[in-house]
């Protein structure tokens, strides 16, 4: 009876010590067939101000675009893949919008060939005549955003002596730099082979701020999905309107499918701006995007968690505001309330989907099979129109992930 427990005990450890030996080999195999493309390290986005050290790096709006050509395989099988990007406060001290981007069909027009002066905005793609460069036409996409940021106050070259009489005494010390790690897997097909991809950031100092971005593709076989581009409303061309014209009008356009498709789901991306308290950036505003006339996504971008950002943001602005605060008192041994003034931050701020040091995620929605021929998505926002000191206008970006 012993000797037959022994043996079942044995077996087990054994089966145990090959389960965790098989486990180490399957990822020790992952590991080595995993492709890391490092794109940018250290590069600089600035407005006129020094241009960095990667030669194969180009330069657009004076140096707020960075973009590079790049090349990976193709994984015929599908990937995973991650795109991570990292930010640093090179001097500029504010609190700035930011896109990372992808143009994959060299033949269409596109925003980089728009910026060279190579080619022009299709009237169809233009609102108002203005607002160019908008929405997608037969030989027009807009640049597929793959990441919206925005940078924190200040983060790495003030994240020392300079901030010190502004950090609450809830964080250790402020962070030397922002990173976002997203999963981008939906938009396999826009990411591997060879495309151009950009990183845009607001800024309008010279010193502005580095950025290091990398792929990693795990080669861990996944359906992919294709992708189509619909609208985006940011500046990425030197002389594009700022996107105000929400206050006015509608954002309306046409798509069209050649074949019949299914599993069609839409991602949306949006962030409301202009700042001061009465500036959209501040005002919870309702959004609704209608797919052929049909209300699709209804809601208030809006985030409210922007407190817990605040080891980012070094340079933000601090007031005092006076507060009733119930403490222990140790001599009393029991609670005590007293009025003390408190640390309130620019960034702790809530805004209109996003914080100082935030990524911001698409709101993602399943709209099913669709038939072949033209479809239409609508967009309304009902903005604060833009004034002298308040840059009132919206960021947003739209695209379809769909089989065949």
């Amino acid at each position: 009876m012993i000797k037959r427990i022994f043996k079942l005990i044995l077996k087990q450890i054994k089966d145990v010590f090959f389960f965790f030996l098989f486990a180490t080999f399957c990822y020790t195999v992952n590991a080595q067939n995993e492709v890391f493309s490092e794109v940018f390290k250290n590069q600089l986005i600035n407005f006129g101000g020094e241009i960095g050290t990667d030669p194969e790096a180009n330069r657009l709006q004076n140096g707020r675009i960075i973009y590079k050509k790049i090349t990976v395989p193709e994984f015929p099988n599908g990937t995973d893949v991650t795109l991570k990007l990292t930010v640093r406060s090179n001097g500029d001290r504010w609190d700035k919008s930011g896109s990372c981007f992808v143009v994959t069909d060299h033949n269409q027009i596109s925003v980089i060939n728009v910026s060279k002066g190579e080619k022009q905005f299709p009237d169809g793609s233009c609102i108002e005549e203005k607002f160019k460069g908008v929405k997608a036409t037969k030989n027009y996409k807009p640049a597929l955003e793959l990441l919206r940021f925005m940078t924190p106050f200040g983060v790495g070259h003030y994240s020392n002596e300079t901030g010190k009489h502004r950090k609450p005494v809830y964080i250790p010390s402020w962070e030397k730099e922002v990173v976002w790690e997203k999963d981008i897997s939906n938009l396999t097909k826009e990411v591997t082979g060879t495309f151009y991809v950009g990183v845009w950031i607001d800024t309008w100092t010279k010193e502005g701020y580095s950025v290091d971005l990398s792929f990693t593709y795990s080669n861990r076989p996944l359906k992919s999905v294709n992708i189509l581009p619909l609208v985006n409303t940011i500046p990425y061309v030197e002389g594009q309107s700022l996107p105000d014209f929400f206050a006015i009008t509608s954002l309306e356009s046409t798509f069209k499918f050649d074949n019949d498709v299914k599993n069609v789901k839409l991602f949306y991306i949006t962030t409301g701006h202009g700042g001061h308290s009465g500036g959209d950036e501040f005002i919870k505003i309702r959004n609704k995007v209608f797919i052929n006339n049909e209300l699709k996504l209804d809601t208030i971008p809006w985030r409210d968690d922007c407190a817990s950002f605040r080891r980012f943001n070094p340079t933000s602005g601090v007031w005092l505001k006076k507060d009733s605060a119930s403490y222990i008192d140790f001599e009393a041994q029991t609670y005590k309330i007293k009025m003390i003034e408190e640390r309130i931050a620019s960034s702790d701020l809530s805004r209109s989907n996003w914080c100082p040091g935030s990524s911001v995620d698409p709101y993602i929605v399943d709209l099913g099979d669709f038939t072949s021929g033209e479809h239409s998505i609508k967009i309304t926002i009902p903005a604060t129109l833009a004034s002298e000191d308040k840059f009132n206008h919206w960021l947003v970006s739209a695209y379809l992930t769909y089989e065949n």
